[in-house]
């Protein structure tokens, strides 16, 4: 299978390749929605319409995601990201061609949306599943951090690249890196080598599904913690996706939304990096804690305030949300069985965005209405109350990480 026995990740030869693949996949994932945003407004699209686009791709996504996780537990997960890979490259690709070629329209931005939006769907549950696949027990913290930390320093650079490339070139040649990006990815999972996952299937997609949400009703940890991303995704999205561009841009102009992207990046990575050294015991009482440092962006925005303020409240943004994933998933790949990981990491992302097109298609409307800012309070007070409430479970705050010295599973229900 290509891992050491002992040691860190990079002793892992299939580890290394994901690690690749993942990090190239960001870099271009970073770049594209600050490209398509621009792209809408340059078409002359407004608020609303550019909410609807961001949306399709939401929506899309939310409906794919289920099946992606049956998908994901039942076939070879690296087959099924070599193929959405290689998939995305071409629809990628064909947006490029279009915009580059001024044949591109706002509705078929937001039909392509839906495209990448399944095949996004498609390969998420697998590419978080196949983790502990790729490395031993031991080595997998240092895994999850790892993949983490290069995904993150990979969009730092993404979203600091996607105002320049988008102002020297236009948005058509910047969709067409996220082309390159995922062909290259593509090629990564292909040296990518992993035992099949052994499980029971009961042959029936609804009998798969049920098996999954079984498993994540038996954990109130992992219900409770998932119905908070819900309503963080709901505020949020309308602010990054729709308010937040049109607030920035019109602030302090088109490179200023592509900086704060890029300063919640570097929040990421230094999450990231905090996390390589810093592993408490009650990993979700510590991670839920640090999410509520995410109301920081909103809040800044909303405020009349310099652009490094809000730079900063991005940053810590970043810095907060990082250290909850981590530890997030690491909670579930210690904790739920090889076998569903996939369709518990389906529910975690349908939970997770399933209001996300909501968000985006009202943010506009009610941004128009009764003003951005308006939108802005509203998501930082839910951010931060959500974050305090999903600590009230004993769950929640009694989970404790496994050891390498730990043998078999431990549940805190």
């Amino acid at each position: 299978m290509g891992f050491m026995v002992e040691g860190p990740a990079w002793g892992s030869v299939t580890f290394r390749w994901l690690l690749a693949g993942r990090t190239v996949t960001s870099l271009g994932s970073a770049i594209a929605p600050v490209a398509l945003a621009l792209a809408v407004l340059h078409l002359g699209g407004s608020a609303t319409e550019l909410g609807f686009v961001v949306a399709a791709y939401a929506l899309v996504e939310v409906l794919t995601t289920l099946v992606a996780g049956v998908v994901g537990d039942r076939f070879s997960r690296t087959l099924l990201m070599r193929g959405t890979a290689a998939a995305s490259a071409l629809a990628q690709g064909f947006v490029a061609v279009a915009l580059i070629t001024d044949r591109a329209s706002v509705p078929l931005l937001a039909v392509m949306g839906g495209v990448n939006g399944a095949l996004a769907a498609l390969a998420s549950p697998a590419s978080r599943a196949v983790v502990p696949q790729t490395v031993p027990a031991a080595a997998l913290p240092h895994a999850v951090s790892a993949l983490r930390l290069g995904q993150n320093t990979a969009m730092v650079l993404g979203f600091s690249l996607a105002g320049v490339l988008v102002g020297f070139f236009g948005p058509g040649w910047a969709i067409a890196v996220d082309a390159a990006t995922f062909a290259t990815a593509g090629l990564c999972y292909t040296f990518m080598r992993v035992e099949p996952v052994t499980g029971v299937s009961s042959q029936s997609l609804i009998g798969d599904l049920r098996a999954g949400a079984r498993e994540v009703f038996r954990h109130t940890w992992l219900w409770v913690l998932i119905g908070q991303a819900l309503m963080y995704h709901l505020v949020y999205g309308g602010v990054q996706g729709v308010v937040g561009p049109i607030v920035m841009t019109r602030e302090f102009g088109e490179q200023a939304w592509g900086l704060s992207l890029a300063a919640l990046m570097v929040g990421f990575m230094a999450g990231g990096i905090i996390t390589l050294r810093y592993r408490p015991r009650r990993l979700l009482f510590a991670g839920t804690a640090f999410l509520a440092l995410t109301a920081c962006f909103p809040l800044a925005m909303a405020l009349d305030v310099a652009l490094p303020v809000i730079l900063a409240g991005a940053f810590l943004h970043g810095l907060g949300l990082e250290i909850f994933s981590v530890n997030w998933d690491l909670a579930i790949q210690q904790q739920i069985p090889p076998d569903k990981l996939a369709r518990v990491f389906a529910f975690d992302h349908l939970g997770s965005f399933v209001m996300r097109p909501l968000g985006l298609a009202v943010a506009g409307p009610i941004a128009g209405a009764f003003g951005a800012d308006t939108w802005l309070y509203v998501a930082a007070a839910v951010m931060t109350g959500t974050s305090l409430l999903a600590l009230m479970p004993a769950s929640v705050r009694a989970l404790r990480r496994e050891s390498s010295h730990d043998h078999g599973r431990v549940s805190a229900g």
